[in-house]
């Protein structure tokens, strides 16, 4: 019996699921400076460590890349901090989800609070010194968008994800590229809003 296009459309479906191993949303939270929006997306900005954090630290390096290779996808120029018009400072936690839900984090944490505006994001520094197996390891990276001159908030977000250990999308450039990019889907987003960003592996 012949094929017929919906049947074939459905095996190709399935077949893409099969490839395909969901990894769990990414959680995107944002601020948004509602009278300055027009400020958003262009110009020039430096990249930089939250306040607190090592500027030349290893593990926040392929985010900061990552950041800044979004903020050039939507309009931005990446300069030096002398030549920008604005700053995004970026700070990152990592932690373990165990198999009960529960959040312990496992290394120091890379930048410190992005400010006072909209969420305050940005956690402080956290060591687990307990044991146990743990399922998930996550990853917390905060932006926060200020003018240059004046330091106020344009912008701020933050991308939660908690992919299983194991997964490609745990570490490295893989995992600072996909919270970064769901971090600034549609964006600027809409002020004070959650969403959820599905990724695979």
């Amino acid at each position: 019996m012949k094929a017929t296009p919906l049947a074939l459309a459905m095996a190709s479906a399935l077949s893409l699921a099969a490839c395909t191993t969901p990894s769990g949303p990414v959680e995107v939270t944002r601020f948004v400076a509602p009278d300055r929006l027009t400020e958003l997306g262009s110009g020039p900005i430096f990249v930089e460590s939250a306040p607190g954090g090592e500027s030349d630290s290893l593990a926040l390096a392929p985010y900061k890349a990552a950041v800044a290779e979004e903020l050039r996808r939507l309009g931005y120029s990446e300069s030096d901090r002398a030549g920008a018009g604005q700053i995004a400072r970026v700070s990152l936690v990592r932690y373990l989800v165990g198999s009960g839900g529960k959040r312990s984090p496992v290394s120091v944490g890379v930048g410190g609070s992005t400010g006072s505006y909209g969420s305050g994001v940005g956690l402080g520094i956290g060591i687990n010194l307990g044991g146990g197996a743990k399922d998930r390891l996550g990853t917390e990276l905060s932006v926060a968008i200020t003018d240059a001159a004046s330091g106020t908030s344009l912008w701020e977000g933050r991308a939660d994800f908690q992919p299983p250990e194991d997964s490609p999308l745990a570490r490295g450039t893989a995992n600072a590229q996909t919270v970064a990019s769901a971090l600034f889907r549609e964006f600027p987003g809409n002020n004070g809003e959650t969403i959820e960003v599905e990724v695979t592996e």
